[in-house]
């Protein structure tokens, strides 16, 4: 006869909550969770009301509307049948390191030594590793906003965070002047183009311009026997840009920055691939031994099956261009119908903007609500005031830039369009103006 079960006796309520005091250390009790998870579980209650929300939050693929490339995908289910399920290299295999390199070097005109490859699962390894080896309490971390999970990063590493506010005027991205006041102090600069959350892509004249100023900072520090000032730059999204504009890296641009400089990448978003978690950071070959241990140590490596069928697929060039003129295509025509409808809106007096779309799956979108009366009596003092009105009134669901740590956001938004089809994001647009139109 099987015993019962044994249930734990954990504490709840007010004992939890000291419990909890008792357990956790300062940093742990004091780690924010994320405002945009926060969100979806809002738009999660909604839908179990019976609620059909537009949800323009998430920056993932809905399976229903997003693939990875098929040729990916059976090389991936025939190298599990084959039997590649034990464990990869803990900084990556030799096939994928030397697609990486190859691609880059077709794509980039960049030849990296193999020896600069570090291979995580997915980007968020890499990334937090460059933290991890380059910040140490107290250091200062300057990064442009609004811009993906910065300020948390900022907080896990105990730094002094120096948040750039950027402009609606310049996309979003910083520029040399609102940097250089900085860079004297800075440890790290943490730049991303194509931006999460903007959807807009640094100038070839701005990206100049900061990295020969990391190069010139550089000269100064070594002539004074200083740490180096160090550049993480998050391209993940690089693949993913639209009509005429072209994608710009510093290294390409200033070679001497290549020796201080770390990119961030993966397969996530360019193959539609965020649960396959194949990602790299590229950094010059004598960093490399402190990222081998340390993403070695967490374990955070892409699984092997993975890390194959990526090398695989990115040696066909006649597959993944192909893919990618497909792919973007697709995405562009979600993200065109949000600036086309944007567009008409504005002609037609309502007080919205949006900016063209030049890279990643994302919109800039401005509702310019402050100050004016909801249908409910209140008045709309925060973006996130305009947020809640266009997920209760027109069932849409958007990210306000405060979520990306932009202190005022002046009713810009994030729109996400990887998880949408197109005549759901055309009813979607329909409720909002709708929605706009009963505004005072």
């Amino acid at each position: 006869m099987s015993k019962a079960p044994i249930t734990p006796a954990y504490p709840t309520g007010p004992q939890a909550k000291q419990a909890r005091m008792r357990a956790l250390n300062g940093l742990a009790e004091g780690m924010g969770g994320s405002r945009i998870l926060a969100i979806a579980s809002e738009v999660r209650e909604l839908a179990a009301q019976g609620v059909k929300v537009c949800n323009l939050t998430v920056g993932d693929f809905s399976p229903d509307h997003f693939r990875p490339p098929a040729p990916f995908v059976e090389e991936l289910s025939q190298l599990v049948k084959d039997g590649h399920t034990n464990y990869p290299p803990s900084d990556g295999t030799l096939e994928l390191k030397h697609a990486i390199v190859d691609f880059y070097e077709r794509r980039l005109g960049l030849r990296f030594p193999i020896e600069s490859v570090i291979v995580g699962s997915g980007a968020r390894p890499p990334l937090f590793s460059a933290y991890d080896c380059f910040l140490s309490p107290g250091d200062v971390l300057v990064y442009a906003v609004p811009s993906w999970n910065n300020h948390y990063y900022a907080y896990l590493n105990q730094v002094e965070a120096v948040a750039i506010q950027t402009r609606a005027e310049d996309g979003f991205m910083p520029t040399l002047e609102q940097i250089k006041p900085h860079l004297k102090r800075a440890r790290v600069l943490h730049l991303n183009s194509p931006l999460n959350p903007t959807g807009t892509c640094i100038s070839e004249e701005a990206m100049r311009d900061i990295a020969q100023a990391i190069v010139d900072e550089n000269k100064r520090r070594e002539e004074a026997d200083e740490p180096s000032l160090l550049l993480i730059y998050d391209m993940v999204y690089w693949l993913l840009t639209y009509g005429e504009t072209v994608h710009h890296d510093p290294i390409s641009l200033v070679p001497e920055v290549a020796r201080y400089c770390v990119y961030v990448d993966a397969i996530s978003k360019s193959m539609a691939s965020t649960g396959l978690r194949v990602g790299w950071g590229i950094a010059a070959p004598y960093l490399q031994n402190a990222f081998k241990a340390l993403i070695g140590h967490t374990g955070a490596w892409a699984p092997k099956p993975e890390q194959l069928a990526t090398a695989k697929f990115f040696n066909n060039d006649v597959q993944v261009d192909a893919w990618l003129d497909d792919f973007r295509g697709r995405l562009q025509e979600r993200l065109d119908l949000i600036k086309r409808r944007f567009d008409e809106m504005a002609e037609s007096g309502l007080p919205v903007a949006a900016i063209a779309p030049q890279g990643a799956i994302y919109l800039s979108i401005q509702v310019d609500l402050i100050g004016r009366s909801l249908p409910d009596g209140s008045v709309v003092t925060s973006s996130e005031d305009i947020r809640s009105f266009l997920l209760h009134k027109a069932q849409v669901a958007v990210v306000p830039f405060e979520a990306f740590g932009l202190e005022d956001a002046q009713g810009w938004l994030r729109m996400s369009v990887g998880a949408v089809g197109v005549d759901e994001l055309g009813a979607g647009l329909d409720r909002i103006e709708a929605a706009l139109r009963l505004i005072s």
